[in-house]
C-alpha cells in the first residue's frame, strides 16, 4: 500500500501548488439609460453581459445563440468545487442578463481528477471555444495540446511552470509569474520592517516532490537577493510523516526566527503544534494563500493564538474586508443567490475576475466573436482589476511583474487584516520586483509546435 499512497500525497501536493476598492457596486441586473436593453453590471464595470442581437458561428464553440466555454478542475479527486461554483455563479448571473450580446455562456466541466489533464485538454479541443475560470494541479501536461489546437485559456490559477505565461493565455488576476517572485514584496516587508530580527534566521521546508521543490529554489533565490539568510532548508517526504518533533526540533535548535512552509497544510499544523508544545515562537510563519480558509484556524488550534501565521494574497480583496470593497460586496450577494452554499476562496475571487474579463472581451467582439479577437481584446487591458475584486493587472504586459500585495493574519478569531503598509486602498504597491536569475523554463509558444497567430480563428 505504500506507493499508492505516496502517490496519493504527491497528487495532493500538487494541488497546493496551484498558490484599490471599486466606486460603484451596480446591481444584478440594471436597465441601461439608452432604452429597454438589460444589462449587467459588477464593481466599476458597465455592461459586462446583456441581451444583443449578436449572429453567426465564427469559430468553433460559437453559434447564434451559444458561447460554449471550459472549466478545468480536478473535483474529482480534490472534491473541491471552487471552479464549478465560480462558473455556476457568473454565468447564471450573465445569461439572466441575457449573456454575451444574446448569446447564452453554456460551459463544460473539465474533471481532469489531477492526472488526466492531457486527456480533458483533447476533449476541451474537439468543443470548447475558449478555457474560463478553472485551474489543475498538473496543468503543465495540457499545454502542448491546447496550443496545436489553439485554445484560448482564461485561468483562475497556474500550478506548473510550463503553463505560465504560454501563448493563447490571458491571466485576469496573476498568482505566479514566468520570471518573477511573486512573494518579494511581502517577504521584504516582513524581514526589512515587520520583523527585522528575522531576515538572519529564515526557514524553508519543502514537500519532496519535483512540482513544489522548484518552488523552494525560487525560493532562497530570491531571499538571497534580498539580504535574507536560509539557516535551515529541508524537505519532507510526501508519503507522509509519522512524528514532526525532529523537525520542530531542527528549527528551534537552528534558531528559525521566520518559517516558509511549502505544502500542504494538514502536516503544518502537526508541526506548528510541535513548535508550541515546545514553547518555541517564531516572528512568523509564511503557509502560502493555499492555507487562507475559514477552517486553517480550526486546524491550528491552540497554535493560531500562539504562532504568527501570515498569508500573502497577492492584491486579491479578502472576503473578511469586504465593508471596504463594494464589489466584493456584490460578489458575495451573487454567491447566495446563485450558490448559497459554496465557499468564496481565494481560487474562485480570480477564477470570478477571469469570467468578467472574457466576457467583456467577448462583448466587444459583438458577431466577430473568434479566438483572436478575444484574446487581443483582453490583453489591451492595463489596468484590470476585476471591477475592484483585486489590485491592477496590466494584461497588456508580455512579461508582467507583481506590483502589489496585501496580508492577512491568521488568528483565534479568524483571519485578520494587520497592518502592513497599504499604500493604495486596501494593498501596498511600487515595491520593485524581483526577477529571477536562475533557469526554471521558459513558457511555451505557438511556435513551439509549428504554429502561428494565423492559425488561431
Amino acid at each position: 500500500m505504500r506507493p499508492k499512497r505516496t502517490a496519493a500525497a504527491l497528487i495532493a501536493v500538487a494541488l497546493l501548488a496551484t498558490a484599490g476598492c471599486s466606486g460603484r457596486s451596480g446591481s444584478e441586473t440594471e436597465n441601461s439609460s439608452s432604452g429597454d436593453k438589460v444589462v449587467a453590471d459588477f464593481g466599476d464595470l458597465t455592461g459586462v453581459c446583456g441581451d444583443g442581437d449578436a449572429a453567426g458561428s465564427p469559430t468553433q464553440g460559437v453559434t447564434d445563440s451559444e458561447i460554449t466555454a471550459g472549466v478545468f478542475t480536478d473535483i474529482g479527486y480534490s472534491k473541491n468545487p471552487e471552479f464549478v461554483d465560480a462558473a455556476k455563479v457568473f454565468t447564471s448571473w450573465c445569461n439572466a442578463a441575457g449573456g454575451i450580446n444574446g448569446r447564452t455562456i453554456t460551459t463544460e466541466i473539465h474533471d481532469s481528477k489531477v492526472m488526466a489533464v492531457r486527456q480533458k485538454m483533447v476533449e476541451a479541443c474537439r468543443t470548447d471555444f475558449a478555457l474560463v475560470g478553472g485551474g489543475a494541479g498538473l496543468d503543465g501536461l495540457g499545454v502542448k495540446e491546447r496550443l496545436e489546437c489553439t485554445l484560448p485559456d482564461f485561468p483562475a490559477q497556474i500550478s506548473q511552470q510550463p503553463n505560465l505565461g504560454t501563448d493563447l493565455q490571458v491571466i485576469a488576476s496573476q498568482s505566479t509569474y514566468a520570471h518573477y517572485d511573486p512573494y518579494n514584496a511581502s517577504r521584504q516587508w516582513l524581514t526589512k520592517e515587520a520583523y527585522p530580527e528575522s531576515a538572519g534566521a529564515i526557514g524553508i521546508i519543502n514537500g519532496d516532490s519535483p512540482v513544489t521543490k522548484v518552488l523552494g529554489d525560487k525560493a532562497v533565490e530570491s531571499l538571497n537577493a534580498m539580504g535574507a539568510k536560509v539557516v535551515y532548508n529541508q524537505l519532507y517526504p510526501v508519503g507522509g510523516v509519522t512524528d514532526w518533533t525532529p523537525y520542530a526540533q531542527a528549527i528551534k535548535n537552528s534558531g528559525v526566527r521566520g518559517l516558509i512552509f511549502i505544502g500542504e497544510d494538514g502536516p503544518l499544523a502537526k508541526l506548528e503544534e510541535k513548535l508550541t508544545s515546545m514553547d518555541y515562537q517564531l516572528d512568523w510563519i509564511d503557509p502560502t494563500n493555499n492555507a487562507f480558509r475559514p477552517d486553517y484556524i480550526e486546524l491550528l488550534g491552540r497554535s493560531a493564538s500562539f504562532q504568527n501565521n501570515i498569508v500573502d494574497l497577492g492584491g486579491v480583496v479578502p472576503p473578511q474586508l469586504a465593508d471596504e470593497s463594494p464589489a466584493m460586496q456584490q460578489l458575495q450577494k451573487l454567491y447566495e443567490q446563485y450558490a448559497p452554499d459554496a465557499v468564496i476562496s481565494l481560487p474562485a475571487i480570480r477564477a470570478f475576475s477571469a469570467w468578467l474579463l472574457f466576457a467583456k472581451a467577448a462583448s466587444a467582439c459583438g458577431s466577430e466573436l473568434t479566438r483572436t479577437c478575444v484574446v487581443d481584446t483582453a490583453k489591451k487591458e492595463a489596468e484590470w482589476t476585476g471591477g475592484g475584486l483585486h489590485s491592477p493587472n496590466d494584461l497588456s504586459a508580455k512579461d508582467p511583474a507583481p506590483n502589489c500585495f496585501n496580508v492577512m493574519q491568521a488568528t483565534s478569531e479568524g483571519w485578520k487584516a494587520p497592518e502592513f503598509g497599504a499604500n493604495e486602498g486596501l494593498f501596498r504597491c511600487g515595491t520593485p520586483p524581483y526577477r529571477y536569475t536562475g533557469d526554471y523554463g521558459e513558457p511555451m509558444t505557438l511556435a513551439d509546435v509549428g504554429k502561428t497567430m494565423a492559425d488561431v480563428k
